[in-house]
């Protein structure tokens, strides 16, 4: 009895010690504080959980490794802000910003670039006063900003893709729907400020007519000059251009400026090609001649010199040339012109619309003494053109005289390489 006694306590014994043995590894499956915690992996605040290693998260910890906001704290790599922080390289917030890479104003914000930086006022190709517009590179949102390249520079460096294409262009101007014809020649690349020809159209002709007539494209596309070619309403005789008096001056009850037009015509090329602001330059025939005459006296800050041919000034017009400074201007004329003939007087060549000509030399006279010229012109060269040379600005007035032509178009290889010596100062 006292052996089986003996025997029945020891096995209470080992069966306490088993006990004992389960109950421990049943808690420390889910337990308070070994090894895995309560969620095992990933939990609340980064490697080591609330307190590290062990504890009541131990390794993985309540959230383990990852934490809340993870390696890094409360912002990550980078952060709210990025590398670069608030005004890293370059703009507002540069690289890096507000926004990550680019920034509130990208790379390049309101420094690269900077308050004229690339992009010019309008856009591609803008109109700005320097290398550049607004916002420079990047701009507000991303890389081309907002105004993009280009610019209106005078002697700068000109970005890539400033090239348009020909073809016809549409401008309102007032009320009247406008045209005119843009020439882009091969050899103008983009890469550098060139000069800007507008050329006129005669009366009763047209942009598309006067285009493959006129004698300039032969002699300046090869110089990477652009040209542009208007198109007059139509007056009494056929498309025209108003130079007061004549030669067409209201169309469906507006009046026509063609001044106007004209400076439209350059603000809009300014936005799509890489144009020198110094170097513009109008030239037309006939009534064409008439208008690059007019813009010589309207819009001398525009313009760097004329050549009108076959056209004078007007006793019409005259008492209102007042240019706004000193301009070269060359004429050319046919002695024998049996339209405007040169030695002036009164046409009535358009229906309702004379014209009083003040002829070929008081048109010359009439230009040295608006231009401040002193002393007499040059003999007649070998091209029969004599010049006052000693004007104000250190300007020229220049009449060219085909004594055996008649109402002709001028001779661009004589006339081109005076007018592109003078620039606006």
């Amino acid at each position: 009895m006292a052996l089986v006694a003996r025997d029945l306590l020891k096995r209470f014994l080992l069966l306490g010690i088993a006990c004992l043995g389960l109950y421990a590894c049943g808690q420390s499956n889910d337990g308070g504080g070994a090894t895995g915690g309560k969620t095992g992996a990933s939990g609340g605040a980064g490697s080591g959980g609330t307190s590290g290693s062990g504890g009541l998260t131990a390794s993985g910890g309540t959230t383990a490794s990852g934490g809340t906001t993870a390696s890094g704290g409360t912002t990550a790599s980078g952060g709210t802000t990025a590398s670069g922080g608030t005004t890293a390289s370059g703009g507002t917030t540069a690289s890096g910003g507000t926004t990550a890479s680019g920034g509130t104003t990208g790379s390049g914000g309101m420094e690269q670039g900077g308050a004229i930086g690339k992009g010019g006022r309008n856009g591609v190709a803008g109109h700005g006063p320097g290398e550049g517009g607004n916002p420079g590179t990047a701009g507000n949102a991303a890389s081309g900003g907002s105004t993009g390249m280009g610019g209106n520079m005078s002697g700068g460096s000109c970005p890539s893709g400033a090239k348009p294409t020909d073809g016809t262009k549409n401008l309102m101007v007032g009320s009247l729907s406008r045209k005119y014809i843009l020439h882009v020649p091969s050899a103008y690349t983009g890469t550098s400020p060139a000069p800007l020809v507008l050329d006129f159209h005669p009366i009763g002709g047209s942009a598309s007519t006067w285009r493959s007539q006129s004698p300039y494209p032969a002699v300046i596309d090869k110089e990477g000059v652009i040209s542009a070619f208007p198109d007059g309403l139509t007056g009494p005789s056929g498309q025209a251009w108003n130079v007061i008096g004549c030669c067409v001056s209201k169309v469906n009850g507006a009046d026509v400026d063609d001044v106007a037009f004209a400076r439209a015509i350059v603000e809009d090329i300014e936005k799509v090609a890489c144009i020198d602001p110094k170097r513009v330059y109008a030239v037309g025939f006939s009534m064409g001649g008439g208008m690059s005459n007019w813009l010589a006296c309207k819009a001398a800050d525009v313009f760097a010199a004329t050549g009108p041919a076959s056209f004078d000034l007007t006793q019409q017009n005259e008492a209102d040339c007042k240019p706004s400074r000193p301009l070269t201007v060359i004429e050319w004329r046919g002695k024998n012109d049996p339209l405007v003939t040169y030695a002036g007087g009164h046409s009535t060549f358009v229906s309702g619309m004379a014209l009083d000509f003040l002829g070929a030399v008081g048109t010359f006279q009439k230009w040295a003494s608006l231009d401040g010229c002193t002393g007499n012109p040059s003999a007649a060269d070998s091209n029969g053109c004599q010049t006052y040379s000693q004007c104000s600005a250190s300007v020229q007035v220049t009449l060219c005289t085909d004594n055996n032509g008649g109402h002709e178009a001028a001779n661009a290889g004589i006339v081109w390489p005076m007018l592109k010596k003078y620039t606006m100062p």
